[in-house]
């Protein structure tokens, strides 16, 4: 598991492009058959990609739970959500066997000791993308199939951000402790994210962009508003951003990105926009 520590505003300020991306880029989330976990301490976040092909993949696979976490078991103080990002699968969790399709998603609570994953062809196989957050309370474990996620339309095609954002893991579906998750389209032609740019000093976010065509990138926005850094972005990548941040994207194509957040609470108007002109 890759260990990152976090830095402040000021260090991040003159920080190199190589500096960048090795703080917050997660450029490979998916090998055949294993689990790729970074373990940041932007409040202790947790970030994998889990592609099992042949045999069932456990979710500790490759981690040391006690050296890492102190705890028995990966989900013994922690909650997680989940996307499969490939072809179908199932998750088991605890014996009982959730169906994921294309952009599904799966909540798990607090105390789930066994999670194992599986694809249902392996020439075809699943790819679950996980962020799980510390957690103090336990709640119920949902499937929430993307048909049944709230749907928040949004933008305009004068402003090349016309998408949809549906909320998945959110205070409007389910309950959680701390961890919410959704995911965001763009339309053809649209190709921004999140503008006007804000921060939020009480969350921290992680954002998996995908769907991004070959031979395409996105241009990921970051740092204090007066002192932004982009990070140029390829397909089923991670980006870890700090409370401090700003997050934005803009591709050279649409695509979709999937947005986790954790921290002191889930106000999604407790934000501070940042109006576009005063970015520099």
């Amino acid at each position: 598991m890759d260990i990152r520590y976090s830095c402040g505003p000021r260090d991040f300020s003159r920080y190199t492009t190589e500096e960048t991306r090795a703080e917050f880029l997660i450029e490979t989330l998916f090998t055949p058959g294993d689990v790729n976990a970074v373990y940041s301490h932007v409040d202790r976040m947790v970030t994998m990609g889990i592609m099992p092909v042949g045999e069932p993949v456990s979710i500790d696979k490759g981690i040391d739970v006690w050296h890492n976490f102190g705890t028995s078991y990966f989900l013994e103080r922690r909650e997680c959500g989940m996307f499969n990002v490939g072809g179908s699968g199932t998750v088991t969790v605890d014996g009982e066997v959730y169906e994921l399709g294309y952009k599904d998603c799966l909540y798990i609570t607090r105390g789930a000791k066994e999670v194992l994953f599986a694809s249902d062809h392996p020439a075809q196989p699943a790819k679950f993308y996980l962020v799980s957050a510390p957690a103090h309370t336990s709640y119920e474990n949902k499937l929430i199939r993307i048909a049944d996620a709230a749907k928040k339309p949004c933008g305009s095609a004068e402003t090349s951000n016309k998408r949809v954002i549906n909320q998945f893991i959110h205070p409007d579906v389910l309950k959680t402790c701390q961890l919410s998750m959704g995911m965001t389209v763009l339309e053809p032609g649209s190709v921004w994210n999140t503008m006007p740019a804000h921060t939020h000093e009480r969350r921290m976010e992680v954002y998996f962009y995908f769907e991004v065509p070959e031979n395409e990138a996105v241009f990921h926005f970051m740092g204090k508003p007066d002192q932004t850094r982009h990070i140029v972005m390829t397909n089923e990548q991670a980006v870890i951003s700090p409370s401090w941040s700003i997050h934005a994207g803009a591709g050279t194509s649409n695509y979709t990105f999937i947005w986790a957040m954790g921290g002191e609470n889930q106000a999604f108007d407790d934000m501070d926009n940042i109006a576009t002109p005063d970015l520099r």
